[in-house]
């Protein structure tokens, strides 16, 4: 059974690149446009979570970074590697203030992209 990837990237360009680039390495790819979604996250049981920094339509208040962290500090879902993807500067300080496991800086290449998705999938 393949490993499942949860890709949440608001803009269209970026989320199809990145689906069809981890389905051609054999993943399982579920995408979305916005949040939302994690509220079914524990019925999709990822392996891997891919999380927009700007995204801010799942809480009024909440961007990536603060999803991320309240992803790792529930029980529920804390085991899953999330990686916070943004153009800003600072992606490093933010992954690690929303305690994510790692970071891909926009724009990235396939292969980084690949490599990282490796570092974390077991």
């Amino acid at each position: 059974m393949p490993k499942k990837i949860l890709v949440i990237e608001d803009d269209k360009d970026i989320r199809d690149t990145i689906t069809y680039a981890l389905q051609a390495e054999g993943y399982e790819v579920i995408s979305s446009e916005n949040a939302k979604i994690l509220k079914t996250i524990n019925e999709i049981k990822p392996d891997l979570l891919l999380l927009d920094n700007w995204l801010t339509d799942w809480k009024s208040d909440a961007n990536g970074q603060q999803l991320s962290k309240e992803l790792k500090t529930n029980a529920a879902t804390s085991h899953i590697p999330i990686l916070i993807i943004s153009a800003v500067s600072n992606i490093k300080e933010i992954a690690e203030a929303g305690l994510a496991d790692g970071y891909l800086k926009k724009p990235f290449e396939l292969d980084d992209l690949n490599a990282l998705v490796k570092k974390f999938i077991k």
